[in-house]
């Protein structure tokens, strides 16, 4: 028995370095990749068509191949794709804390009615949305994810007519963290599909957010023929929901957007901890085979007492 701990801890410690290693290559890596961004200014036609960015001073637009570079690799959240780049701001640093970015995604589902707005609980559609998250969470538990909840409205959702856009924000808490995460959402609606901009960022950046969001607001627009009041009701298609259901919505895993920076960081280094767990449990399994299945059983005893 001796014999088989010595060899499990030797081989769990020169896991456990090479694993300890690999966190600070990962962070020579984050640095390298976040100074290589190539940040864009002025006027930009998003690669769908449908709209245009006028970028202003106080802020930078990555495009859609340098905001999965951030969202996947820095931010260390699920691998997708679909985004049409993201605004940052002018002194953006992915590794900090305290950094934010709007995501710019695109759904052509067709024209948005906007006639239930008015009517629309909120109260009961925020309980509907976390009954919903808690399913959506068996699944990202399985794929090694924390699991997040809704803690409620940051924002209660806000639609203003005139102009067609939607503003919301969920206070999100992920499993493992203390800290709770700022979701904040801005659709446009248009003749086609609705412009979806998202913002992630700690709860205490609200108010920042909320200051810079008409800046973002102002600066992304549909191009001609593609504008809500440019829709033709004989031969335009529309949409099989309305403006609840854009609230509701479901859980953005593949752009990431239901996780913190920091969070994400954090997550990212966790999961090579709890792979380097898994990596020694299973060592010990054989071993435990080899030696019998009562001493299996108690090994399998010693790592839960520590756990």
């Amino acid at each position: 028995m001796r014999i088989l701990q010595r060899v499990i801890l030797a081989i769990a410690s020169f896991i456990l370095v090479i694993g300890l290693s690999n966190i600070a290559l990962g962070a020579d890596n984050l640095e390298l990749l976040a100074s290589q961004l190539k940040y864009e200014t002025g006027k930009i036609a998003l690669q769908s068509g449908v709209a245009t960015v006028n970028v202003p001073a106080e802020l930078r637009y990555l495009n859609s191949q340098q905001t999965q570079i951030v969202l996947e690799k820095i931010w260390g959240n699920p691998s997708g794709n679909g985004t049409l780049g993201m605004l940052v701001p002018a002194k953006f640093n992915p590794l900090s804390k305290n950094s934010w970015g709007v995501v710019i995604t695109y759904q052509e589902d067709g024209y948005v009615k906007d006639d239930e707005a008015e009517s629309i609980d909120y109260s009961k559609l925020l309980k509907t949305m976390q009954e919903a998250t808690k399913e959506r969470n068996e699944q990202l538990v399985k794929q090694g994810y924390p699991a997040i909840e809704i803690v409620g409205w940051a924002k209660q959702p806000f639609y203003d007519k005139v102009h067609h856009q939607l503003y919301w924000a969920k206070d999100l808490k992920v499993s493992d963290s203390d800290e709770h995460t700022l979701n904040y959402n801005i659709r446009v609606l248009g003749r086609k599909g609705v412009l979806v901009l998202n913002a992630v960022a700690g709860l205490e950046q609200l108010n920042l957010i909320e200051k810079d969001s008409p800046k973002v607001l102002s600066s992304v627009a549909f191009n001609p023929s593609y504008r809500y009041e440019d829709f033709n009701p004989n031969s335009d298609k529309i949409a099989n929901y309305g403006i609840a259901a854009l609230v509701a919505g479901g859980i953005a895993v593949k752009t990431g957007l239901f996780k913190g920076i920091l969070l994400a960081l954090l997550a990212a280094k966790k999961f090579l901890i709890i792979a380097v767990v898994t990596v020694i449990a299973f060592i010990q399994k054989i071993f435990g085979n080899l030696f019998g299945r009562k001493r299996q059983n108690n090994s399998t005893g010693n790592d839960s007492q520590q756990q």
